[in-house]
């Protein structure tokens, strides 16, 4: 467990889920002053794992004067956070007036109470499309004359991370007496340094949850398991034998989702790993090799979480808390820039 040691940097992480992004900030020197989030098990982990200053709450209940009834009075440098994104999802059906889209608004709000030196938010790449195009407008206004926004979609194989994981990242740097900015976004990592599926989880093969804690996958169906060892090594559903096929894929020339029923590559990067990366039907969650899906730990290998951080809930609440984290690797070297400069 990290414990809070005085003196260091602060955050405040809203939206904090299991703590990925509080993970990175606090390899990279930062404590947590407070975090939140609306999923009882998902604080229960970052209690576990990395400080007790965690609490169940709504962003809409919260200012600074609650917050400092709660933990005492300070002053952060950062506020970190990224907000539930389901609505601006370009993947997403129906109307684009999304409750949860203001909450991108409402982590805006807390940050101007407490004006830290920089907020950093994260959010899927549908922000910047139509769906989040007006909440986005707004954000931008509200910033003005106060923070100064770099922003940018990252790839988290830049940083040296096996996933293919695509999200927007907002750095805003507060302007004081107009000063100029300084933030920048890190350099990619040569493609030397890349990392690939078989780097991170081949040594989990052979091993158990007895061996490794949240070392466990989605027991497959006996239609699935088929439908499995039918796949070679990085194919997906349009493999399949006609008799295994699904009547809605086979019917539909045009279906979006061509790696549902999927297994990595092993010396590529993995696909994004979502809040059900835990299913087989959901994505190309399929181990390279064995008939079966990839493991909790594997995918908290894959998000870069170290083996010792330990994740609380059930199979599936679990999966969500892995597949929504930043990668805490990432978030360690934006946070690494931050330091630098405050």
């Amino acid at each position: 467990m990290i414990k809070p040691v005085q003196n260091k940097p602060s955050i405040i992480d809203c939206f904090c889920g299991a703590g990925g992004m509080s993970l990175g900030f606090h390899q990279a020197g930062f404590e947590t002053a407070f975090c939140f989030d609306s999923d009882p098990v998902a604080i229960e982990t970052y209690k576990a794992n990395i400080q007790k200053v965690a609490f169940v709450e709504d962003i809409k209940s919260l200012s600074k004067k609650t917050i400092f009834k709660r933990v005492g009075s300070f002053s952060p440098d950062v506020i970190i956070g990224g907000p539930p994104c389901q609505g601006f999802s370009v993947q997403r059906r129906g109307l684009d007036k999304d409750p949860r889209n203001n909450l991108v608004l409402e982590f805006l709000r807390l940050v101007k109470e407490f004006e830290p030196k920089f907020f950093v938010m994260e959010n899927v790449g549908g922000l910047l499309a139509p769906r989040g195009r007006k909440v986005m407008e707004q954000f931008k206004k509200d910033c003005e004359g106060q923070y100064f926004l770099h922003l940018q979609k990252l790839c988290a194989t830049d940083f040296g991370i096996a996933q293919d994981r695509r999200r927007v990242f907002i750095i805003g740097e507060h302007l004081k007496e107009k000063s100029k900015p300084r933030f920048s976004f890190p350099l990619k990592v040569h493609p030397s340094n890349q990392m690939t599926v078989r780097m991170v989880i081949q040594d989990l093969m052979l091993k158990t949850e007895q061996d490794i804690p949240n070392h466990r996958g989605d027991k497959l169906s006996p239609l699935n398991l088929k439908r499995i060892i039918s796949l070679s090594e990085g194919q997906a559903r349009g493999s399949l034998p006609s008799e295994l096929q699904l009547k809605c894929h086979s019917s539909n020339e045009n279906h979006r989702h061509l790696d549902v029923y999927g297994r990595m590559w092993w010396d590529r990067p993995a696909p994004t790993i979502t809040a059900r990366f835990d299913s087989f039907s959901r994505g190309r969650f399929g181990h390279p090799v064995l008939n079966r899906t990839i493991t909790l730990r594997e995918g908290a290998r894959l998000q870069t979480f170290p083996d010792n951080f330990v994740f609380c809930g059930s199979k599936v609440q679990v999966a969500r808390q892995i597949g929504n984290a930043v990668p805490p690797k990432m978030a360690r070297v934006l946070a690494e820039k931050i330091y630098t400069l405050i």
